[in-house]
């Protein structure tokens, strides 16, 4: 009995020092995390992974940066792989240049020629951290070259997402983050180097998500830049195009504001400005968030600011930099509450 009594303690010793141990390791593990989430700014922040002079370009592998590709580089250089996408503007293919992949844009029809080049002078005036880098252009061959990315357009978040090598990242954080995305870029245009400019292109939801391209470490990158008109302050303001614009997406001003009685007349319909774009976001950002668990807090802290963005007075809407201000107080609320919770797991 005594020594089935000894020989039991003995085996139970290195047992508790296991559990111990387990438990010692499951807390650093935490602790770890905890400190993975402290990193950084208190938001995020989208740096471009290249920070090369005006006029030069660094995309993919490359380590150094290189002037804009021109007609000859183009020309000799870059090589048609396969089409990826159509509109009415230009077709755009995936391509090759020195082992880089790139986006190839080419122009559709001759009558959207000012759209294409209107696209391509945001491109080069607009580039920052928050607009797709620009690789080159041949304005002579109606073509020019941007940096590729093969998620596509924001239109694919909830698919990528449900992919076998994104679905952990399918999270509040990762979401909320794009939606801060979004809003910094529309801060960025409504204060840009080239005045404040109103996005167009954006007339119904799709249409709006289809303007910005998914990074592979899931951020948000303006791309579709042909309609992007200036705001003269003093002037009657801009129009999106010379027809009719309906439904709830668009703006109260940007309806034709005479009722059905009066048909439709491009030069009676008065102009607005880039608060526009502030009706839209909590539309877009609806769709960013999803449904995923967190989002409806998130949805719940932003609702006084969204339902100021909904203002049917412009005047009254804020800026899209006020706007933004209360997404980054609303991300670090959520990134403290749950660092607290995983504090008190421990």
């Amino acid at each position: 009995m005594s020594r089935s009594s000894g020989s039991g303690a003995w085996c139970g010793v290195p047992a508790v020092v296991l559990c111990l141990a387990a438990l010692l390791c499951s807390n650093l593990l935490l602790y770890l995390y905890l400190e993975s989430l402290n990193l950084g700014t208190s938001y995020p922040s989208r740096h471009a992974h290249t920070h090369c002079p005006p006029g030069h370009f660094k995309v993919g592998t490359m380590t150094t940066c290189t002037p804009w590709l021109e007609c000859p580089d183009i020309r000799a250089d870059v090589r048609r792989l396969k089409l990826i996408g159509r509109g009415a503007v230009k077709q755009v293919y995936l391509a090759e240049w020195r082992g880089q992949k790139v986006a190839l844009s080419v122009l559709s029809s001759e009558k959207y020629k000012d759209d294409f080049l209107h696209c391509v002078s945001m491109l080069r005036s607009l580039q920052s951290a928050r607009v797709v880098t620009f690789v080159g252009v041949c304005e002579e061959d109606d073509m020019f070259v941007t940096e590729y990315h093969p998620l596509g357009s924001a239109l694919a978040l909830d698919k990528t997402l449900a992919q076998e090598r994104y679905r952990s990242q399918d999270s509040w954080n990762t979401r909320l983050r794009l939606a801060l995305d979004y809003v910094a870029f529309l801060a960025f245009l409504h204060a840009s180097p080239v005045g404040t400019r109103v996005m167009c292109d954006s007339n119904d939801l799709n249409k709006t998500l289809s303007q910005f391209l998914l990074t592979a470490d899931l951020r948000l990158l303006a791309n579709d830049l042909d309609a992007l008109p200036k705001v003269v302050r003093g002037s009657e303001g801009v129009k999106c195009g010379p027809r009719r614009l309906t439904g709830d997406f668009v703006a109260p001003e940007q309806l034709w504001p005479y009722g059905e009685d009066m048909p439709f007349s491009d030069e009676l319909m008065p102009g607005y400005d880039e608060k526009t774009d502030i009706w839209k976001i909590p539309d877009v950002t609806r769709f960013l968030l999803g449904h995923v668990p967190g989002s409806d807090v998130i949805h719940f802290h932003l609702f006084q600011i969204h339902a100021e963005c909904k203002k049917q007075d412009p005047h009254l809407r804020p800026s899209a930099l006020e706007v933004l201000s209360v997404y980054r107080l609303v991300y670090d609320s959520m990134k403290e509450s749950h660092t607290e919770r995983i504090r008190d797991m421990l």
